[in-house]
């Protein structure tokens, strides 16, 4: 685990470029490697270099490392250079020791233009960089670290191109650098456990494991500002998760390689002559297997694939345990686990609320599993974490479970620098409630959507009736969708409406067959992945999801949903495979889920939590930026949500006194919190604005397509 970032601009034909040092100023690479830096406390680097391609295009680079020791704590520093030869040998650069530096770095502009040279900064972790290292050594390639897995990029890049992606089994995003064709490559595994972002503006492309650093690099290299963007700000607000909401700020696809700059070439248009651009281009995506036409696996065979996942997720240079809640998922990869490393710990956090504590589950299994196991005792400041998990984050991130998963992994990264977690699991093998409505909901919908659910209890979030009450709001509007919603369609309408517009989010109703594939392909990446990755490289701590291994992702998904659910049960084929690793009592354990009582937290005032909610969405501008980008929240309905929330909370026989709008009101702190850090950043600039704004080059990178 690392954080990466980098610079690319082109300069067209007969546009004489800038001094290295000025196409891409030091100050920029600064402000990459500080909005980084906490994702890799244990070493930094960096690298600049200059290619001019055959038509005269001069591109330059320059790539930005900071590191998580974990796999060959000596030989895995990055960036990683490697040189060949004419002969075909080969060697890596490092940088020269004899100037003192604060940030190593790699100056390559100084050698011969001709030098065949490839460069990798990296995130993550190859599970298999053990088995590709002797497949690379069969094909001819020398390694010179002893078992790094950066290096196994290095050579895979030289071996197989873009084609890469299709041999690695990991979690990873990736920059990779070829002189020799003048190119910049970006890839993101096939899940999107770890995290990449672009920016794209003229003839710069900025790209960060973290949205603060292009918020903040783009404003510094003098670029068009990064702002709120209207459409994804709404669709945002509906569920808390998905694209980055800001103009000019992109997500990398999962699973696909993108390399730039490429020449296109533009069809003729009214008479004018054909002409050629630089872009952008996606070289590969791995596709995902469909479950129609398939044999169906039996259990065996997954049992293997995941006892080989397991395995090779143990392996590490630094303390490695596992996390351990009271569910199915964590309690089955901590049996597997302990079978190859007996040595292995097991951790739980102990929450103060009695509700939301699974430890005494999680120590009932660790007993069961005979694994050691280690209890420990967060302790929670849930108001500034919040604050804090935001701004370096720097985007709004509406699941509350968000705190609880950072403080689980600030108290583990005191015992272990890396953790097994049972990611996955339930978006792979039908685990949530919702994939058994699905089937009801697409068929009896028309009758469901008769229910009144203004008439039903609210109170709480967790009633019967509460869900009911959702099921038909589903069943009026867009179906399994609003199922994940955190604003329902009609508080959505009302939270958005302004005078004179038109009622916004209105959908039809959409039918899900697959509701598995859908979790996985936007709720897992977008939300609990993102949530692992913030929570977890907040304090430098790495971990590792065997669920997600690529053969058995690819092998769940081929899985008819009839198989992995018989007869409607929950995760039914998972605890078939479970029985040979853990007792009856601990399968059928009902779910719990990761949460925390954040709305009993907002009328007590618990860490501060009453008082910041008020303090943000009760000030003169809660939601600085939004009106200008032209999404106009509507305070009354805010005021009105605050006022129901405390309602529900006191003691009535009314059931219609007061609505609990835990979720709700927490997605809106954390909007807040957001836009005035956005506002702060953009103000900062505004008041100090870049010296030395870079000069346009005459080319255009073309937007992500």
């Amino acid at each position: 685990m690392c954080g990466l970032a980098g610079i690319l601009r082109v300069h067209r034909p007969g546009c004489p470029p800038l001094p290295h040092q000025k196409s891409i100023s030091e100050a920029c690479l600064d402000i990459l490697d500080d909005s980084i830096k906490h994702r890799g406390p244990d070493g930094a680097g960096r690298i600049r270099d200059r290619a001019i391609r055959p038509d005269g295009t001069v591109v330059d680079v320059a790539l930005v490392h900071r590191r998580l020791s974990i796999i060959d704590l000596a030989g895995g520093w990055q960036p990683m250079v490697h040189v060949r030869q004419a002969d075909g040998t080969g060697s890596l650069l490092r940088p020269d020791p004899r100037p003192v530096q604060q940030f190593p770095t790699i100056d390559a502009t100084s050698l011969d233009p001709e030098t065949d040279l490839i460069a990798v900064v990296f995130n993550g972790c190859i599970y298999n960089h053990r088995e590709l290292r002797s497949e690379l050594e069969s094909l001819g390639h020398r390694f010179e670290t002893d078992h790094s897995d950066t290096e196994v990029l290095v050579h895979g890049w030289r071996a197989w191109g873009p084609a890469l992606q299709d041999h690695l089994d990991g979690m990873y995003a990736f920059l990779i650098w070829s002189r020799q064709e003048g190119r910049l490559a970006w890839g993101r595994d096939l899940v999107g456990e770890k995290p990449l972002y672009r920016s794209v503006a003229e003839d710069t492309c900025v790209l960060a494991s973290t949205v603060p650093a292009l918020v903040r690099c783009n404003r510094a290299l003098g670029l068009p500002d990064i702002a709120p963007d209207e459409h994804r700000i709404e669709a945002w607000i509906r569920s808390g998760a998905g694209p980055v909401p800001l103009t000019r700020c992109h997500g990398i696809d999962p699973g696909s390689t993108h390399v730039a700059p490429v020449e296109r070439q533009t069809g003729a248009r009214d008479g004018h002559s054909s002409r050629r651009r630089t872009a952008a281009t996606c070289a590969r995506s791995i596709k995902l297997p469909d479950r129609a036409g398939h044999a169906k696996p039996d259990a065996a065979r997954i049992a293997l694939q995941l006892e080989s996942a397991v395995r090779s997720r143990l392996d590490a240079d630094v303390p490695l345990g596992v996390f351990l809640s009271g569910g199915l998922d964590s309690a089955l990869i901590a049996a597997i686990a302990h079978k190859s490393r007996p040595d292995l710990r097991a951790f739980t956090v102990r929450m103060g609320h009695p509700a939301y504590d699974e430890s005494d589950a999680a120590a009932t299994t660790a007993a069961a599993i005979g694994i050691e196991h280690t209890m420990l005792d967060c302790q929670p400041t849930p108001a500034e974490d919040l604050i804090h998990l935001i701004e370096q984050l720097g985007q709004p991130f509406g699941d509350s479970s968000l705190l609880p998963t950072y403080w689980i992994s600030r108290a583990a990264r005191e015992h272990i620098k890396v953790a097994l977690s049972g990611d996955g699991g339930d978006e792979l093998f039908g685990g949530y409630r919702r994939h058994v409505i699905n089937l009801p909901l697409n068929r009896w919908h028309t009758l469901l959507r008769l229910v009144p659910d203004i008439l039903l209890d609210r109170r709480s979030p967790t009633s019967r009736s509460a869900y009911l009450a959702r099921l038909a709001v589903a069943a009026r509007h867009c179906g399994y969708e609003e199922l994940l919603s955190i604003f329902p369609t009609p508080d959505l309408r009302r939270l958005l409406a302004t005078a004179g517009a038109p009622p916004r989010a209105s959908q039809p109703f959409t039918r899900i067959d697959d509701p598995l594939r859908y979790d996985f392909l936007s709720y897992l990446p977008d939300d609990l992945l993102c949530k692992t990755d913030t929570a977890s490289m907040a304090v430098g701590l790495e971990v590792r999801a065997p669920l997600l291994a690529r053969d058995l992702v690819e092998t769940a998904l081929r899985t008819p949903i009839e198989v992995l659910m018989p007869n409607g049960q929950r995760k039914g084929l998972l605890k078939q495979i479970a029985r040979s690793y853990l007792p009856e009592q601990i399968i059928e354990r009902p779910k719990r889920g990761f949460a925390i009582p954040i709305g009993q937290w907002f009328r007590t005032d618990f860490g501060s939590m009453r008082q910041v909610l008020f303090d943000h969405l009760e000030s003169t501008d809660p939601f600085p930026g939004l009106a200008e980008a032209g999404v106009e929240i509507n305070l009354r309905f805010v005021r009105k949500m605050l006022h129901e929330h405390d309602a529900a909370g006191q003691e009535s026989l009314n059931p219609w006194r007061g609505r609990d709008h835990s979720q709700r009101l927490y997605l809106l702190l954390v909007l807040s919190i957001w836009t005035k850090w956005l506002a702060r950043v953009r103000r900062e600039h505004h008041d100090n604005p870049p010296p030395n704004p870079l000069p346009p080059s005459g080319t255009t990178l073309a937007k992500p397509q």
